[in-house]
């Protein structure tokens, strides 16, 4: 458990940073939800949050948002599985300091959502709301989805302190269904952020209860400097370290990030329930790596007593499935997992363990979006980021830069030692609002594109999106992805700010009244429209003044007063707006739409031939930029490194000729030095070779 005075500032710095955003417009609340939701599905609680606030002003019931469609949370494909709803209230403490959640409070927050899912249910109460009210699009999903529905779980998001005498709530049962209480107070958010930050360490030990010695065959030589090992692991086991652990687990798995579902859940759960002692025959079991291991030999085996930092590379879907099975009571005793485990020294995890998991899974079929978590992409990305000084903003002459989070807890990580003096530089440097992470990038770039409407979807499948089409295009040529391309992204960053703040600001909108959903449309009407006038927006010039104009921002109240009425009043057969929002006929119909935009506004629009030729120079620098990297990379790889390379081209009869010549100009270092050019060569030669399995490796 942390300590009280970590557990203060983590309180502090936490409700600051909701104070902070709201200076920029927003509601706190709203902020404070969305910050907390964040962090869970993250960590893989639930998959999506929707804003969705109904408090009617006698107080009796609320609720705050909802775990996206009950339709949508199925881990299979079988049409015909029961669905879970999840329901999501807040208890919102307005201020920094520590102040305790008791049983009572705790017990009335939890009763005043269960009178809003009771009324929820009653036909008249639903007809007594307007469609627009956030509190009749829930219950109309609740009550079309009701009878499918066989479980209930209800989440309390607090920043208070959950009282230490609570150590639970008994679950229960509402018609039929069964009904499980979650809290996740301030104490359990530094907990969750410390673990996803890799600041608590994830030791797992077999031989300290609940968990059992595990026994397992070495698969290697004694003496292998990355051991492995072959384990059956009881599913009862595998379900607890996942319950204690859960997600961080998965962390370097290429297909954790986007939760990908398929039917192959369906045999999964169908062996787990109806014949659990053929698991081990049917399944292809996970493959893991860890960077220690400790184990004891008996006179029945070998044990695995502890593991440091154990990783699932492949079977995430194997483990969430038992997860699922284990949190549904069923009897795991006769169900077992294989396991293929690897050791891998700490010092060549962040190199091996991300191949490994590539190769894993390489026996299934992997898009390019799964793997892009770890793409390159990020990294060239966070390189602009600490690299690039934006200009300084009129009245300052202080310059900024603007912090890529590549990894959750990088900003944090990067002031964890820091003196006072020197965290205040670094926030003077990277100040906070100006912190962005892969979802919101992501959500920045998508929002321009002709399929805004994915944004509305969640973070996740908005990122698959977006990770299909980077992907794509990083392949077919990584140069656009330049310092023009870094600059556009901070200059849709401001507008997208800007939007969420002016937003709520209009004259029609209400607490809850669906912020999120506005932002991305409105932006996306904008884009649809310089996409219709065949010109584009000059980003360059908001990047040069960091901040937008007044023309810009009339043009984003146009645009939200446009979009209001298509967003509030959902086509026919759709009825909850959030919904409705992320369907390609809402974006249609607010692509039809017919707005007189500023004249002051078209006229700082460019032309595409214009962004074109900026992006094209900055694609010849990044050119230039690609080959010092990669000779810098080649010259300190070493000729030894080279030679060793060399040979095994030789011995596998792989590269062609002019690769072949170019490595015997790295061999020959320091006689010869490679060119950009020949270093390029060489760069693009490694890279695909790492697919064919060339033990030798090149940082760049």
């Amino acid at each position: 458990m942390p300590d009280t005075t970590e557990l203060e500032e983590f309180s502090e710095d936490f409700f600051q940073d909701i104070i902070n955003e709201s200076e920029n417009g927003g509601w706190k609340e709203d902020i404070f939800f969305d910050k907390f939701a964040d962090f869970l599905i993250d960590a893989g609680e639930f998959d999506e949050a929707v804003r969705s606030s109904y408090q009617p002003a006698n107080g009796q019931m609320r609720v705050d948002g909802y775990c996206g469609d009950p339709l949508e949370s199925r881990s299979t494909g079988d049409p015909d599985e029961p669905l879970t709803l999840g329901l999501i209230i807040l208890d919102f403490h307005q201020g920094g300091d520590l102040e305790t959640l008791g049983t009572r409070d705790m017990n009335a927050t939890f009763n005043r959502l269960m009178r809003y899912l009771h009324s929820a249910l009653k036909p008249e109460w639903r007809r007594s709301l307007e469609i627009s009210d956030p509190g009749f699009g829930l219950a109309d999903l609740i009550a079309t989805r009701w009878s499918r529905i066989t479980k209930i779980r209800l989440y309390l998001l607090t920043n208070k302190v959950l009282s230490s005498r609570i150590d639970g709530k008994t679950a229960g049962d509402f018609e039929g269904r069964s009904v499980v209480y979650s809290v996740w107070d301030i104490n359990r958010l530094l907990t969750l952020n410390k673990a996803a930050t890799g600041q608590e360490p994830l030791h797992v030990h077999f031989d300290e209860k609940p968990l059992h010695p595990l026994r397992a065959l070495l698969a290697s030589a004694r003496d292998a400097e990355n051991p492995v090992y072959l384990a059956a692991v009881p599913g009862t086991d595998l379900a607890r370290i996942y319950d204690r652990w859960g997600a961080r687990l998965l962390e370097q798995n290429v297909r954790v990030f986007l939760q990908a579902r398929s039917n192959v859940n369906k045999g999964i759960k169908r062996t787990l329930e109806s014949e659990p002692e053929l698991f081990f025959s049917f399944n292809n079991g996970l493959t893991a790596t860890a960077e220690h291991i400790e184990t004891e030999m008996t006179s029945d085996g070998l044990n695995i007593l502890s593991l440091d930092n154990l990783q699932i590379v492949n079977g995430g879907q194997t483990t969430a499935s038992v997860y699922a099975a284990y949190r549904a009571g069923k009897d795991l005793s006769k169900v077992f997992v294989q396991m293929k485990l690897s050791i891998v020294n700490p010092k060549k995890a962040e190199d091996l363990v991300p191949r490994i998991s590539e190769y894993a899974n390489s026996q299934n079929k992997v898009s390019q979006a799964d793997l892009f978590a770890n793409h390159p992409f990020h990294a060239r990305m966070e390189k602009f980021s600490r690299r690039i000084l934006a200009p300084a903003q009129e009245g300052t002459f202080n310059q900024t830069k603007w912090f890529y989070e590549r990894a959750r807890g990088q900003y944090g990580d990067a002031q964890a030692y820091l003196t006072r003096g020197e965290k205040n530089k670094f926030l003077a440097e990277f100040p906070k609002n100006q912190k962005f992470a892969k979802t919101d990038l992501a959500k920045y770039a998508m929002v321009w594109t002709d399929k805004a409407y994915f944004v509305n979807r969640g973070a996740q499948k908005n990122f698959a999106e977006f990770a299909k089409d980077i992907a794509q295009r990083w392949t077919e040529n990584d140069l656009q992805f330049n310092e023009y391309y870094y600059k556009t992204l901070i200059a849709q960053k401001i507008i997208w700010d800007a939007t969420e703040k002016i937003i709520p600001q209009m004259e029609w909108y209400e607490a809850g009244g669906y912020r999120a959903q506005h932002v991305v449309l409105t932006i996306g009407l904008l884009a649809e429209a310089a996409r219709q006038l065949k010109k584009k927006v000059d980003f360059e010039r908001i990047w040069n003044a960091q901040s937008l104009d007044e023309p810009f921002r009339k043009a984003i109240r146009q645009a939200a007063d446009a979009v209001h009425p298509v967003l509030m009043h959902p086509a026919q057969g759709y009825r909850n707006i959030s919904e409705w929002a992320k369907q390609p006929r809402c974006w249609e119909a607010v692509k039809a739409l017919h707005v007189v935009w500023d004249q002051d506004w078209l006229s700082k629009l460019i032309s595409p031939r214009e962004e074109w030729s900026r992006n094209r120079s900055s694609s010849r620098d990044q050119r230039e930029t690609n080959g010092i990297e990669y000779t810098a990379a080649v010259v300190n790889a070493g000729p030894k490194f080279w030679k060793d390379v060399a040979q095994w081209l030789l011995d596998e009869d792989e590269g062609d000729e002019k690769e072949r010549g170019c490595v015997s100009v790295a061999a020959a270092m320091p006689t010869k030095i490679p060119s950009d050019k020949q270093s390029a060569v060489i760069v693009h030669l490694m890279q695909r070779l790492a697919k064919a399995g060339c033990p030798y490796r090149l940082k760049i």
